[in-house]
C-alpha cells in the first residue's frame, strides 16, 4: 500500500479556516459524498459491466483507507458535506471494511452503504457495530432462474439473507433498489412492492440508466416512472411525499404499511437538485455519475499536496459541474467508465 498515516498526516498541515461550501456555477450546493472503495464485484450484472473485457485496478492505484479518511474529512469539516455513502463495485469484498466505516463513522456525517447484499449477512454486525447507520441492497428479481440471469450468478437467497440480517442488526433504514428493464423484470413489479411491504424494507425502482459500459442501452428499455406507479397503484394505493435533494420520488402506502420510491432519472431528472459528488476507488473525483472528466485527488494526496491543494481541485471538478446528464438528448456522451468503476 502506497503512503502511510504518518506521511498522509503531515500532509495537511494549514491554516484553519471557515467552511467553504461546494457550489458549483449552478448554484447548487454539494454535501453528498459517494466513495467507491473498490472496482471488483462479485456480480456480473448484466446492466452494469460488460460480459467480459474488464480490468481490475492494481491494488497500488486503488485509495487506502488513511486516504479516503483525509480526503473525507476535508470535505466535511471544510466543505460542509454531511452525508458519506460507500459503493463499489462491491464494497463488502474490500477487506477490513469496518476498519474504513469506523474511520467515517467519527465524522459527524449520515454514514450508509450500497451493496449487492450477497456477503451482508455476514459482514452487517460488525459493520453497524463500527458505526454504519443504513443500507441500500441491490435486488432486481425474487425469481432464482431470472436472478442468476441479471446477475450472472446464482446468488437469491444469499441476497435474501442479506436483507434480513441487515434489519436484524439494526441498519435503518434498509433500502431495496430495484433497477427495472422492459420485458426483462417488469412482470415483478408489483410482486416487489410487496416484498417491501411485507419484510418493513422501503423498495426503490430505478429507471434503467445507459451505464453498462458495453454499449447495450435503449430507451424503448426503460420503464417510466409513470408506468411503475401505475402499476403499484393498482394493487396499493399511494400518495405523494416531499422529495428534496434525494433522488427517489417517495411515495406512501395509504395502509400504512410503509413507502416506496421510485428513481426516473431518464424522464424526471433531478440534475437541478442534485447535491452530491463522487470519488472512485481510484482517488478521482468526479462531479456527476455520467462526467467525462475525472479530477485527480490521489496524485495532489500522493505528492504531499497539502489540503489547500486538495480543495482547490475539489472546488475545480465541482466548478465544472454541467446543468444534466442530457441522457435522450442529441448531445448525450456515455462516460468511458462502466457503473461498478465509477461507483454508484
Amino acid at each position: 500500500m502506497i503512503g502511510s498515516l504518518g506521511s498522509l498526516m503531515g500532509a495537511t498541515t494549514t491554516t484553519t479556516e471557515a467552511a467553504r461550501p461546494l457550489v458549483d456555477s449552478f448554484g447548487r450546493v454539494h454535501r453528498d459524498l459517494r466513495i467507491s472503495v473498490t472496482d471488483r464485484c462479485n456480480f456480473r450484472c448484466t446492466y452494469c459491466m460488460p460480459v467480459e473485457g474488464m480490468t481490475w485496478l492494481p491494488r497500488e492505484e486503488v485509495l487506502t483507507f488513511e486516504e479516503v479518511e483525509r480526503i473525507a474529512r476535508l470535505l466535511v469539516e471544510r466543505h460542509g458535506v454531511n452525508s458519506i455513502r460507500l459503493t463499489g463495485g462491491e464494497p463488502t469484498v474490500r477487506a477490513h471494511l469496518p476498519v474504513l466505516v469506523g474511520k467515517l463513522a467519527a465524522l459527524p456525517v449520515d454514514l450508509s452503504l450500497t451493496t449487492n447484499g450477497a456477503t451482508l449477512a455476514a459482514v452487517a454486525p460488525d459493520l453497524a457495530a463500527a458505526g454504519l447507520r443504513r443500507v441500500n441492497v441491490s435486488l432486481d428479481s425474487l425469481r432464482p432462474e431470472r436472478f442468476e440471469e441479471l446477475t450472472r450468478r446464482d446468488e437469491l437467497s444469499n441476497v435474501l439473507a442479506g436483507i434480513e440480517a441487515a434489519v436484524a442488526a439494526g441498519l435503518s433504514p434498509v433500502k431495496v433498489n430495484v433497477v427495472v428493464l422492459r420485458e426483462v423484470n417488469d412482470d415483478e413489479i408489483v410482486d416487489l412492492a410487496r416484498y417491501g411491504r411485507d419484510r418493513g424494507v422501503t423498495i426503490r425502482f430505478i429507471e434503467f440508466m445507459p451505464l453498462d459500459g458495453g454499449g447495450a442501452w435503449r430507451p424503448d428499455q426503460v420503464v417510466t416512472q409513470a408506468e411503475i406507479l401505475g402499476r403499484i397503484e393498482a394493487a396499493f394505493p399511494l400518495e405523494p411525499l416531499a422529495r428534496g435533494h434525494a433522488p427517489a420520488e417517495r411515495f406512501r402506502y395509504l395502509d400504512g404499511a410503509g413507502e416506496v420510491g421510485v428513481i426516473p432519472s431518464v424522464t424526471r431528472p433531478f440534475c437541478d437538485q442534485c447535491d452530491r459528488i463522487r470519488l472512485t476507488a481510484d482517488g478521482q473525483l468526479r462531479s456527476c455519475l455520467f462526467s467525462l472528466d475525472d479530477h485527480d485527488l490521489r496524485t495532489v494526496v500522493r505528492s504531499g499536496g497539502s489540503d489547500d491543494d486538495l480543495s482547490d481541485a475539489i472546488e475545480a471538478c465541482v466548478g465544472s459541474k454541467w446543468a444534466g446528464h442530457a441522457i435522450n438528448q442529441v448531445q448525450f456522451v456515455r462516460p468511458r467508465r462502466s457503473m461498478s468503476q465509477i461507483g454508484g
